[in-house]
């Protein structure tokens, strides 16, 4: 679903997603970002809604497992893959327990970075 705002389509129904599991998380803003809406934890980007999915930093060397999982790809800004972040496709963030895990990890990595 597309919002206006920035010109962007946004995902919509993916930011209440994100909205309602990161409710509870204490440091949390929400920011317009990379076409869509980027949340950051005490400063340092934790993670992003888009029209094209679901952006996740769960740290360099540490995004394996996530993609090993259907749906789920490098994040990449033009040719350069970006180091620790992964595109969530709709597939995988519309799976509740899978999202949690996702989110969990990056909240684990995001956790540990010193505040901005």
């Amino acid at each position: 679903m597309a919002a206006a705002g920035d010109g962007v389509a946004r995902d919509a129904g993916l930011e209440e997603l994100l909205r309602e599991d990161l409710r509870s998380e204490r440091g949390l803003t929400e920011t317009p970002m990379f076409g869509g809406l980027a949340w950051l934890l005490r400063g340092n980007l934790l993670c992003g809604a888009r029209q094209d999915g679901m952006l996740l930093r769960l740290g360099r060397d540490r995004d394996g497992w996530a993609l090993a999982l259907p749906d789920i790809a490098p994040m990449r800004m033009g040719a350069r893959r970006m180091q620790g972040w992964v595109r969530v496709g709709p597939a995988a963030y519309g799976d509740d327990a899978l999202r949690r895990r996702l989110l969990d990890a990056a909240l684990d990595f995001v956790r540990a970075l010193p505040g901005k």
